[in-house]
């Protein structure tokens, strides 16, 4: 059984920075593809990143290119999202999953674990 407890959230505004942390306990953490996914009101929870076991593959969907940076401590069990140049339109809970194996890693069915989300709310 894996946990996955997410900190960091908060309340920012527009163009501000908010770093978002997921500790994890059980499992194999270093062998776990890991991504952040997010919801906003009336929305379907969506990919936002992920990166492999190694951190030698990551995904970034288009909106947040350029802005966050995924990132992994296997030593800390620990995974990590640097959120840069906040909007408005990045609103919503946000949450880390993990999966074991590296297909389809923008789809939340395949994430087998995951954490009980942070709020992030970026005012204008």
């Amino acid at each position: 059984q894996v946990q996955l407890v997410e900190s960091g959230g908060g309340l920012v505004h527009t163009g501000d920075s908010v770093r978002l942390t997921c500790v994890a306990a059980g499992g194999t953490f270093s062998s776990d593809v890991m991504g952040w996914f997010r919801q906003a009101p009336g929305k379907e929870r969506e990919i936002v990143t992920a990166i492999d076991g190694t951190g030698g593959i990551m995904y970034y969907e288009d909106s947040v290119k350029d802005r966050f940076t995924i990132s992994r401590d296997n030593a800390k069990n620990t995974l990590y999202l640097q959120m840069n140049n906040l909007t408005p339109e990045d609103t919503a809970i946000y949450y880390c999953a993990s999966k074991h194996g590296i297909e389809r890693l923008t789809e939340p069915g395949q994430y087998a674990y995951w954490g009980q989300g942070t709020q992030v709310t970026v005012s204008s």
